[in-house]
């Protein structure tokens, strides 16, 4: 199988322990790049919260995409073109505060700009240090409705959110995508929003077919791209379910596993 196009996500797939791409990892773009291979970056993450990455892995030119909150909003890294774009209401907002407040976990909704929160956290700051992006402390009522909500997240230690996880009612998992994206983020997208919607969005604008993708992901937010692909990719450090569903397990984001599965299957490398 010839492969065309290689979506990663970042936390725990790209990054190492310490934040960073790998001397291999970097290495591995750059040759399936110069063979004529797209590359793109498939995060939770907002676009403003990661040009600088963009720009190191040199993933900022007029023919690189990206796909951000989850596939929530899928645009042109240079241009800023959006081809795709799916969004919640502010009363999503407000009703997933409430299930909040039964639950006692804390909340935030991020917008294309800044994270917004009613109480100030260190889950939010965690998010907004990730990010580098701003954090605006604002009633959920208060906030402006003019404002564009990308998705809202409950955020806390992983033990309460292992056990909310649990008890999200089955409405409120029929009205959105739920997926949890670490051990402290617990996330709600439109329910037409995931990974997998947005990497098909790039395939479809660069004319390659489902079965000419490779995914690397770790997380539950990357099984759906994962199952999107035609080689789904679990990091060695994923979560099990992510494993479970996986075509292919390469070694952990410690040991440059996503060099190796483009060494391996776009490069055709003997590793």
């Amino acid at each position: 199988m010839s492969y065309k196009l290689i979506a990663l996500d970042m936390d725990g797939t790209l990054f190492n322990d310490k934040k960073e791409v790998s001397l291999r990892n970097r290495q591995a773009i750059k040759e399936a790049r110069a063979s004529g291979k797209t590359v793109v970056i498939a995060t939770g993450r907002p676009l403003i919260g990661i040009q600088g990455i963009l720009e190191e892995l040199e993933l900022n030119t007029e023919a690189d995409y990206v796909v951000s909150f989850n596939g929530a909003l899928v645009q042109n890294v240079k241009t800023g073109e959006v081809i795709f774009q799916s969004t919640l209401e502010h009363e999503d907002y407000r009703s997933l505060y409430e299930l909040s407040q039964t639950y006692g976990v804390h909340i935030h909704a991020l917008t294309r700009e800044y994270v917004t929160t009613p109480k100030l956290n260190p889950y939010t700051k965690v998010e907004a240090d990730a990010n580098v992006i701003r954090t605006i402390q604002c009633d959920v009522d208060k906030l402006p409705e003019s404002e564009t909500i990308i998705k809202v997240m409950f955020v806390d230690d992983s033990e309460k959110l292992d056990a909310i996880e649990q008890m999200i009612p089955p409405e409120i998992r029929a009205k959105y995508t739920v997926v949890r994206s670490s051990d402290i983020f617990l996330e709600f997208l439109p329910p037409t929003v995931n990974k997998g919607v947005g990497v098909s969005a790039i395939a479809k604008v660069k004319d390659i077919l489902a079965h000419e993708v490779i995914c690397v992901g770790d997380a539950g937010n990357d099984i759906a791209m994962l199952e999107y692909a035609g080689l789904g990719v679990a990091m060695g450090n994923a979560f099990d379910e992510v494993k479970k569903i996986a075509n292919h397990v390469t070694d952990t984001n410690e040991e440059d596993g996503v060099a190796k599965v483009i060494e391996q299957f776009m490069l055709k490398k003997m590793i």
